[in-house]
């Protein structure tokens, strides 16, 4: 990495805007290597990550800036697309190419093996399964780290757990050496899979699975959720843009909130109630998905944007893309575009009502747009500045 005293800083008069960052992490840095580098660029230390990558992968990293960390639980969450080279022939104490060989197949062995058996072996793994993840992951075991563990040389079980792979497909397959019986067979392969899924270990079951070993040689994350490679930067361009004056590319939370979740437009009320902490209307969900009030609010998802303007890329949907989860909150929108808060529905059938999870404009009065901004639902404490989740007054709260 570049000395620290060679990497700028935003001047202090610039902005800090709250965004997310999808950043081409490269190979060699660590996840946190490139948290570290993104404070200093983005001139503060409320920076995070979403999804660790190993120092021997690269790819899409989704880094989170000021208020945007908050969405970041909910993008580790989603789906990831990786492009990976697998080698058979070979197992490792790692599971990939950066430990040390246990195993190898004979070459009579691999000379046997066919490309149908290969495919028959994939099809296997993909779907829903019960995946052992790799003893070299940061799964704690008794408080310790699993890599860890096996450092000092013990050996760690990991229990299986269940995974979904939605793509296995293999692009090539190809043997080395081409000019005699091959020593080791490397499958070329993207899979698309589910938060939590062991790419590594893919390949480590790909191996056993066809009785010759097996690890993973290169990685690259091509998409988590609905980022992707194209909207991504280099730390140099990052770097670069700093250099020249500006500040680095953001997408703007409220842009990052509407790609990320179900959308719900609030009237001013509504926004300037939740924005304290009191309760609105419940959101009704109608069939065909739409979220809404009264027949007022909308959902609909956004685009994570493209790498020139992230911003302008947001499109509107029934559903956000990238394989979200269905229990996600709602972003709530006030008439002026601000993202509120992320929301979700609470309360017995006949008395739902909505409540703020995540605050993310607190103590704000919002002014009405050209609509009236009352819904004509009653519910208990809505409106009311002293009232409480229950009912009874209080002291004014807001959150974080």
């Amino acid at each position: 990495m570049t000395d620290r005293q060679q990497i700028p800083s935003p001047a202090p008069s610039l902005p800090r805007a709250a965004g997310l960052v999808v950043v081409d992490k490269p190979l060699g840095w660590t996840s946190h290597d490139v948290v570290s580098r993104m404070r200093r660029l983005a001139g503060t230390r409320k920076v995070g990550h979403a999804g660790t990558l190993d120092p021997a992968a690269s790819g899409v990293l989704v880094v989170g800036v000021e208020k945007a960390t908050k969405l970041l639980t909910y993008v580790t969450g989603t789906d990831k697309t990786y492009r990976a080279s697998i080698r058979l022939g070979a197992a490792t104490v790692t599971d990939d190419a950066e430990g040390d060989v246990t195993s190898t197949a004979a070459p009579e062995r691999l000379a046997a093996l066919t490309d149908d058996a290969v495919l028959a072996a994939v099809a296997e793994l993909t779907g829903e399964i019960q995946q052992v993840p790799s003893a070299v992951s940061a799964i704690k075991v008794d408080g310790q780290r699993s890599y860890a563990r096996v450092r000092k040389g013990e050996d760690v079980e990991l229990p299986a757990r269940p995974v979904t792979v939605h793509e296995f497909t293999v692009h090539g397959i190809s043997r080395e050496p081409t000019d005699a019986e091959p020593t080791a067979v490397d499958v070329d392969a993207t899979v698309t899979c589910s938060s939590g899924t062991y790419i590594r270990a893919l390949a480590r079951d790909l191996g056993e699975a066809l009785g010759v070993g097996g690890h993973l040689t290169a990685l690259r994350r091509t998409r988590v959720g609905s980022f992707t490679l194209e909207q991504s930067h280099t730390l140099d361009e990052l770097t670069e843009q700093v250099r020249a004056g500006g500040t680095v590319s953001t997408l703007p939370i409220d842009d990052a909130a509407r790609g990320l979740f179900p959308v719900r437009e609030l009237t001013a009320r509504e926004a300037t109630d939740l924005s304290h902490g009191r309760r609105i209307a419940a959101t009704q969900v109608h069939p065909g998905g739409a979220s809404q009030t009264d027949g007022a609010a909308s959902r609909s998802g956004a685009g994570a944007g493209d790498k020139a303007s992230a911003g302008d890329a947001a499109a509107s949907g029934s559903e956000p893309a990238g394989g979200f989860r269905a229990e996600l909150p709602v972003a709530c929108f006030a008439p002026d575009g601000t993202l509120v808060a992320l929301a979700e529905d609470r309360g017995p059938a006949d008395r739902r009502y909505t409540t703020s999870v995540l605050g993310i404009a607190a103590g704000v009065t919002f002014t009405a747009a050209a609509a009236p901004d009352d819904t004509g639902v009653e519910i208990p404490g809505a409106g009311d500045p002293g009232a409480g989740q229950d009912g009874t007054k209080r002291t004014e709260r807001t959150h974080d």
